[in-house]
Protein backbone atom coordinates (compact mmCIF):
# COMPACT_ATOMS: atom_id res chain seq x y z
CA UNK A 1 0.00 0.00 0.00
CA UNK A 2 1.40 3.52 -0.97
CA UNK A 3 2.23 6.33 1.67
CA UNK A 4 -1.13 8.21 0.83
CA UNK A 5 -3.93 4.81 1.35
CA UNK A 6 -1.82 4.28 4.69
CA UNK A 7 -2.79 7.68 5.55
CA UNK A 8 -5.59 7.50 4.37
CA UNK A 9 -6.78 4.26 6.28
CA UNK A 10 -5.34 5.21 9.42
CA UNK A 11 -7.18 8.37 9.78
CA UNK A 12 -10.55 6.85 8.75
CA UNK A 13 -9.69 4.25 11.52
CA UNK A 14 -9.43 6.60 14.18
CA UNK A 15 -12.21 8.87 12.85
CA UNK A 16 -14.89 5.71 12.94
CA UNK A 17 -15.54 6.38 16.74
CA UNK A 18 -15.77 9.83 16.73
CA UNK A 19 -17.91 10.22 13.35
CA UNK A 20 -20.15 7.15 15.46
CA UNK A 21 -20.34 8.99 18.63
CA UNK A 22 -21.46 12.33 17.16
CA UNK A 23 -24.42 9.98 14.66
CA UNK A 24 -22.41 11.43 11.66
CA UNK A 25 -21.29 9.46 8.45
CA UNK A 26 -17.66 9.67 7.24
CA UNK A 27 -17.94 10.18 3.12
CA UNK A 28 -14.36 9.59 2.28
CA UNK A 29 -10.27 10.57 3.75
CA UNK A 30 -8.05 12.11 1.43
CA UNK A 31 -4.31 12.93 1.66
CA UNK A 32 -3.05 14.91 -1.63
CA UNK A 33 -0.54 17.43 -2.40
CA UNK A 34 -1.78 20.75 -3.62
CA UNK A 35 0.31 24.03 -4.57
CA UNK A 36 3.17 22.82 -2.13
CA UNK A 37 1.12 21.92 0.93
CA UNK A 38 -0.47 18.39 1.78
CA UNK A 39 -3.60 18.15 3.14
CA UNK A 40 -5.39 15.80 5.00
CA UNK A 41 -9.82 16.20 4.54
CA UNK A 42 -12.03 14.26 6.16
CA UNK A 43 -15.46 14.46 4.19
CA UNK A 44 -18.31 14.00 6.94
CA UNK A 45 -22.23 13.95 6.48
CA UNK A 46 -25.48 13.47 8.25
CA UNK A 47 -29.31 14.09 8.02
CA UNK A 48 -30.27 17.47 7.02
CA UNK A 49 -26.36 18.69 6.35
CA UNK A 50 -23.03 18.99 7.80
CA UNK A 51 -22.44 22.51 9.69
CA UNK A 52 -19.22 24.49 10.65
CA UNK A 53 -19.98 23.10 14.67
CA UNK A 54 -20.40 19.67 13.33
CA UNK A 55 -17.11 20.17 11.31
CA UNK A 56 -14.87 21.49 14.23
CA UNK A 57 -15.95 19.04 16.81
CA UNK A 58 -14.70 16.68 14.80
CA UNK A 59 -11.74 18.47 13.17
CA UNK A 60 -10.52 18.92 17.46
CA UNK A 61 -11.37 15.51 18.37
CA UNK A 62 -9.21 14.09 15.29
CA UNK A 63 -6.56 16.63 15.39
CA UNK A 64 -5.96 15.13 18.87
CA UNK A 65 -5.47 11.80 18.15
CA UNK A 66 -3.42 12.25 15.19
CA UNK A 67 -0.92 14.61 17.08
CA UNK A 68 -0.93 11.61 19.43
CA UNK A 69 -0.45 8.91 16.90
CA UNK A 70 1.87 10.95 14.85
CA UNK A 71 1.71 8.61 12.07
CA UNK A 72 2.08 11.14 9.18
CA UNK A 73 5.88 12.06 8.09
CA UNK A 74 6.09 16.16 7.32
CA UNK A 75 3.33 19.17 8.23
CA UNK A 76 0.07 18.50 6.53
CA UNK A 77 -3.12 20.81 6.91
CA UNK A 78 -6.06 18.80 8.28
CA UNK A 79 -9.39 19.89 6.84
CA UNK A 80 -12.89 18.53 8.01
CA UNK A 81 -15.93 19.51 5.87
CA UNK A 82 -19.36 18.86 4.11
CA UNK A 83 -18.60 16.88 0.63
CA UNK A 84 -20.52 19.22 -0.81
CA UNK A 85 -23.28 19.26 -3.69
CA UNK A 86 -20.96 17.71 -6.40
CA UNK A 87 -19.08 15.11 -4.11
CA UNK A 88 -18.17 11.87 -6.30
CA UNK A 89 -19.43 8.56 -5.62
CA UNK A 90 -16.58 6.27 -4.64
CA UNK A 91 -17.97 4.07 -2.29
CA UNK A 92 -20.73 1.21 -2.28
CA UNK A 93 -22.69 3.50 0.02
CA UNK A 94 -22.58 6.68 -2.20
CA UNK A 95 -24.05 4.34 -5.48
CA UNK A 96 -26.70 2.93 -3.32
CA UNK A 97 -27.66 6.57 -2.07
CA UNK A 98 -27.93 7.21 -5.71
CA UNK A 99 -29.73 5.34 -7.52
CA UNK A 100 -32.77 6.67 -9.24
CA UNK A 101 -31.25 9.88 -9.27
CA UNK A 102 -29.51 11.72 -12.18
CA UNK A 103 -25.63 11.60 -12.83
CA UNK A 104 -23.07 13.40 -14.38
CA UNK A 105 -20.90 11.03 -15.84
CA UNK A 106 -17.12 12.31 -17.47
CA UNK A 107 -15.04 10.33 -19.54
CA UNK A 108 -11.34 10.08 -20.26
CA UNK A 109 -12.05 9.20 -23.80
CA UNK A 110 -14.66 10.41 -26.05
CA UNK A 111 -17.76 7.81 -26.94
CA UNK A 112 -20.03 8.32 -29.68
CA UNK A 113 -17.78 11.87 -29.80
CA UNK A 114 -18.33 12.89 -26.26
CA UNK A 115 -17.02 12.34 -23.30
CA UNK A 116 -19.77 14.27 -20.69
CA UNK A 117 -23.48 12.27 -20.34
CA UNK A 118 -26.08 12.59 -18.15
CA UNK A 119 -28.77 9.80 -17.17
CA UNK A 120 -30.53 7.96 -14.04
CA UNK A 121 -28.61 5.74 -11.80
CA UNK A 122 -30.53 2.38 -13.09
CA UNK A 123 -27.89 -0.12 -12.14
CA UNK A 124 -24.03 -0.60 -10.71
CA UNK A 125 -21.71 -3.10 -10.13
CA UNK A 126 -17.77 -3.69 -9.37
CA UNK A 127 -17.08 -2.97 -13.23
CA UNK A 128 -20.27 -0.97 -14.53
CA UNK A 129 -22.62 2.29 -14.21
CA UNK A 130 -25.49 1.92 -15.98
CA UNK A 131 -27.91 5.08 -16.75
CA UNK A 132 -30.94 5.74 -18.34
CA UNK A 133 -31.11 9.02 -20.30
CA UNK A 134 -33.74 11.40 -20.42
CA UNK A 135 -35.02 9.82 -23.99
CA UNK A 136 -34.82 6.05 -22.39
CA UNK A 137 -31.49 5.24 -23.84
CA UNK A 138 -29.26 2.59 -21.65
CA UNK A 139 -25.53 3.31 -21.85
CA UNK A 140 -23.27 1.55 -19.73
CA UNK A 141 -19.50 2.68 -18.49
CA UNK A 142 -16.75 0.88 -17.33
CA UNK A 143 -15.47 2.94 -14.24
CA UNK A 144 -12.08 2.32 -15.78
CA UNK A 145 -13.51 4.50 -18.02
CA UNK A 146 -14.87 7.23 -16.16
CA UNK A 147 -12.91 10.20 -15.17
CA UNK A 148 -16.33 11.83 -12.78
CA UNK A 149 -19.34 10.26 -11.54
CA UNK A 150 -21.02 12.14 -9.48
CA UNK A 151 -25.10 13.71 -8.73
CA UNK A 152 -26.05 15.75 -11.44
CA UNK A 153 -26.23 19.65 -10.19
CA UNK A 154 -28.79 21.73 -12.11
CA UNK A 155 -28.67 25.34 -11.76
Amino acid sequence: MARREDYEHKTEELLTPIIEEHHFELVDVEYVKEGGNYYLRAYIDKEGGINVDDCEVVSRALGELLDREDFIEGAYILEVSSPGLGRPLKKEKDYVRSMGKELEIRTYRAIDKQKEFYGYLTAYDDKTVTIETDDNKKLTFEKNDIALIRLAVHF
